[in-house]
């Protein structure tokens, strides 16, 4: 083994041969947001399998005569909503001082779920459907289909430039004044670099169909349906990171039919299939524990219990 050998093997560094694939603006964008929130958040998660066989026979139902175009994501969604109402410190944003080991929790007064959109390359990409605690069930469904119609007329890059100069302008604010060089520069300087000074600060042309800022920015919660990446996934999403400065996340995985042994009327041993839906939890642990989330997975049990309650939605 040579000199140069060695080094390469001390630095972990690309052999020939390797592929090597460096983050777009894209990537380091979520790649900083969820690097913040696993430096920052300690976060717990509750995995329950929830027994929707009521609410999804009513769900087809709905779906056939309601005139509209109604998907689960929707109807999930606007469960969310409900149960946000009951447990309203889970819709926050948390800002903590680790020297001072003092903070803030910010209960939101809207509720603006982040949703994240997968394309059939493999990418996602996070989008907000804002101020969903006053509308309808119709339009919550309208809406997740606008956004994302809009997301195919937007312009990523441009508005991701936005983004990323809204925060940096944050970090400095919060006294973060190194950092904020160190992510500037390396956006245009150097191997890592995703784009030139001149793009930077040239006025780049918005489309006014398109998704701007404050469509891309953290929302007050995240929703996510792991089910989009394949019907045939039988496992539950166990943790997932939150979307820092947000304090929960609700991730959906794929319904599935599971038979049980009951007694029937007549008290005898029968066996009868379930519509099972894997419903995982992620919270900020420095809300208070599980306090917070109970009443939350209160209500969406009463509302798969009583699921007629969706036709007034």
């Amino acid at each position: 083994m040579d000199f140069k050998e060695y080094m390469r093997g001390a630095l972990t560094a690309p052999e020939k041969g390797d592929t090597v694939e460096y983050f777009n603006l894209k990537a380091r964008v979520s790649g900083n947001v969820l690097t913040n929130a696993q430096l920052e958040m300690p976060a717990a998660s509750y995995i329950y399998e929830a027994d929707i066989t009521k609410l999804w026979e009513e769900y087809r139902k709905l779906k056939a005569d309601c005139g509209y175009r109604l998907s689960f994501n929707a109807l999930m969604m606007r469960a969310l909503v409900e149960g946000l109402k009951v447990a309203p410190r889970l819709n926050s944003h948390i800002e903590y001082n680790h020297t001072a080991s003092c903070g803030r929790l910010i209960i939101k007064k809207h509720i603006d779920v982040a949703m994240p959109v997968f394309f059939e390359s493999g990418e996602t990409f996070p989008v907000k459907v804002r101020g969903i605690e006053v509308m309808s069930l119709k339009q919550i469904a309208e809406e997740i289909d606008n956004v994302i119609e809009r997301l195919g007329k937007t312009d990523v890059n441009n508005v991701l430039f936005d983004t990323i100069a809204q925060r940096m302008i944050g970090f400095v604010l919060k006294g973060k004044l190194w950092s904020s060089f160190r992510q500037i520069t390396s956006g245009f300087i150097g191997k890592y670099k995703v784009g030139t000074l001149k793009t930077a600060v040239t006025p780049r042309p918005k489309n006014p169909e398109g998704l701007g800022i404050n469509d891309l920015n953290e929302g007050t919660v995240c929703f996510t349906n792991w089910s989009s990446l394949g019907k045939d996934f039988e496992g539950n999403v166990a943790w997932t990171p939150l979307l820092y400065p947000q304090v929960f996340l609700m991730a959906i995985g794929n319904t599935r039919d599971r038979e049980y042994a009951f007694r029937n009327e007549k008290g005898e041993v029968d066996l009868g299939t379930k519509k099972m839906l894997p419903i995982t939890l992620v919270f900020d642990h420095r809300l208070g524990g599980f306090a917070d989330l109970a009443p939350f997975i209160k209500k969406l049990n009463e509302i798969f219990e009583n699921p007629e309650i969706i036709r007034e939605w």
